[in-house]
């Protein structure tokens, strides 16, 4: 390829518009972004159904993106970030999950962390990421969990208003408890506005990641 090229990995079409926008805002608009789907993985995951095999595909998409010749892959789902983390054992070339970067930041804002995920499938592999990562700082951290009933239904009904709304309601009956709010998935994003009260303390991964990914990109970065 004649210019840098990023590849990003997609479980839903939500994340497709937004991720790309930022890629261009945040890298420039000489990186290329290609783009891949399979909508197939969530249900896959959420349902336990076939989970070896799904991790063989996703590895699979990030190993054809390398033959591609793209400079670095991103996982823009967190359900199944910890296979972009086995893929980039595999690659000669960076794959990391998009909220790795939000990770590093939450334990480093607060010992109570809350993690707040639309899918119930998403919340073990971004705790295990957190502490991990606390681990890895030597912080000690509380980590809570909450699942945000109905949100991903609305998403899937095309009805992002309710999504952002039920996501912005659950977040306000734990802010007071909590030293840091992570949102998930990336997809999560969007209900969080600079004029959310106490948004100081909400991290979401979209910009987070794309700012690793730059900086990977740039030979400045963890893994370049």
């Amino acid at each position: 390829m004649d210019k840098k090229t990023v590849g990003i990995i997609h479980t839903t079409p939500a994340t497709i518009a937004s991720l790309t926008a930022l890629a261009g805002e945040v890298l420039g608009s000489s990186v290329k972004v290609v783009n891949i789907l399979d909508d197939s993985i969530l249900p896959d995951m959420m349902a336990e159904h076939e989970v070896e095999f799904v991790r063989r595909r996703w590895i699979g998409y990030a190993q054809n993106l390398e033959r591609l010749g793209v400079s670095a892959v991103l996982s823009a789902c967190s359900t199944v970030g910890e296979f972009a983390e086995e893929a980039d054992g595999l690659l000669k070339i960076p794959v990391f999950r998009i909220d790795e970067a939000m990770a590093e930041r939450a334990v480093e804002m607060g010992a109570v962390v809350s993690v707040f995920a639309t899918l119930r499938s998403t919340l073990t592999p971004t705790v295990r990421l957190v502490e991990k990562k606390a681990k890895a700082s030597g912080r000690g951290i509380k980590v809570n969990t909450v699942l945000v009933e109905g949100a991903y239904d609305a998403l899937m009904r095309g009805d992002r208003e309710t999504h952002d709304l039920k996501i912005r309601n659950t977040v306000s009956a734990y802010m007071a408890d909590s030293d840091v709010i992570l949102l998930a998935q990336a997809s999560m994003a969007s209900a969080i506005t600079d004029a959310c009260p106490g948004g100081e303390k909400i991290l979401t991964s979209p910009r987070l990641g794309m700012e690793k990914l730059q900086k990977i990109l740039s030979g400045t970065g963890e893994g370049a």
